[in-house]
């Protein structure tokens, strides 16, 4: 089974995809994503790989006989592709050089713009799964990217905050939110000529840092080759500040927020930024999402972002000085 089926508390929808239970457990001493697999090129850098279990599709299934006026379906229409950031199977971003790193966001923009080509994609999602603490069971170094049919809610309520914003002051939220943060300074992490890693003042998170452009732009598609250089910098630097926290590799789920495709104009008032989601709250303890983030989606940091920030910028020395 593989459908969309519309949730009509949260206006909604949820990708039913039974079909992933079949998903064969990986030997241990084998990986479809390493030269010598069979299942990739011998010799690769970076490598877009198509989802051999995916949720969406763009030949979906028929949905099940199940709709009512109330319960409606539809087809799990979308594009699920894998992109392989190295051919080590222990690599992580932050091992990776910047010009590797550079290979990365390039492939990630070719991407974008040939997924958006299908019309009947409205949002495509770049994103990242580390850690066995958040589900991974493949640990070769890789991210995802998600062809949507519709705006996930997430998206859509960001976007309906952007609009609101900027028919009320005329300017862009986000744009609003980095000056904000640099008048303030003590929540920022690393910045460079074209980006910045912050913790925002917001933070549901201890350690959820955003990444965000300075200049006002949509889209990777958008940057400029010195800002998609930059990007790759900052990108090594916050995975490896992350790293250097505790010790270890960071577990994190990472996500590229950009303008919707195929869909309403929101080149004024959406802006590049990157999101990240580390379960951590110390060295050994999650931060779990509990009955009140999950069933009301009212998020408690159990601690202050300034202090955590700090801690963050400590960790970006360390990374930096073993760079050195």
């Amino acid at each position: 089974m593989a459908e969309l089926r519309f949730n009509p508390l949260t206006k909604d929808w949820v990708m039913i995809a039974s079909h992933r239970q079949n998903r064969p457990q990986m030997p241990k001493d084998w990986c479809p994503f390493c030269p010598g697999s069979g299942k990739v090129p011998e010799h690769y850098t970076v490598h877009k790989y198509d989802n051999d279990f995916p949720a969406l599709s763009q030949t979906p299934p028929v949905p099940d006989d199940v709709a009512t006026d109330l319960y409606k379906t539809k087809e799990a229409y979308g594009k699920c592709e894998v992109v392989l950031y190295s051919p080590d199977h222990t690599a992580t971003l932050s091992d990776l050089n910047v010009p590797h790193i550079r290979e990365i966001v390039d492939l990630w923009t070719e991407r974008f713009a040939e997924i958006r080509k299908d019309e009947n994609i409205k949002y495509i999602l770049i994103f990242e799964n580390r850690g066995e603490v958040v589900g991974v069971t493949m640990p070769h170094p890789h991210g995802q990217i998600y062809g949507y049919s519709y705006i996930p809610k997430k998206l859509e309520l960001e976007l309906a905050s952007a609009k609101e914003h900027y028919e009320e002051k005329g300017r862009c939220l986000f744009c609003d939110i980095l000056k904000e943060e640099q008048d303030f300074a003590k929540r920022i992490i690393i910045e460079n000529d074209d980006f910045v890693t912050y913790l925002p003042f917001w933070s549901e998170y201890p350690y959820g840092v955003h990444i965000i452009s300075k200049r006002h732009l949509g889209t990777l598609e958008d940057m400029t080759d010195s800002e998609k250089n930059n990007l790759a910098t900052i990108l090594k630097q916050t995975v490896g500040t992350l790293d250097n926290l505790f010790g270890y590799t960071f577990p994190y789920m990472m996500t590229l927020h950009q303008n919707p495709v195929n869909s309403e104009d929101t080149t004024d008032i959406f802006h590049f930024h990157i999101e990240f989601f580390p379960p951590m709250r110390a060295a050994d303890k999650v931060k779990y999402n509990a009955s009140s983030e999950t069933g009301a989606w009212a998020h408690c940091n159990p601690t202050a972002p300034e202090e955590k920030a700090e801690e963050l910028r400590v960790a970006f020395k360390k990374f930096m000085s073993k760079e050195q």
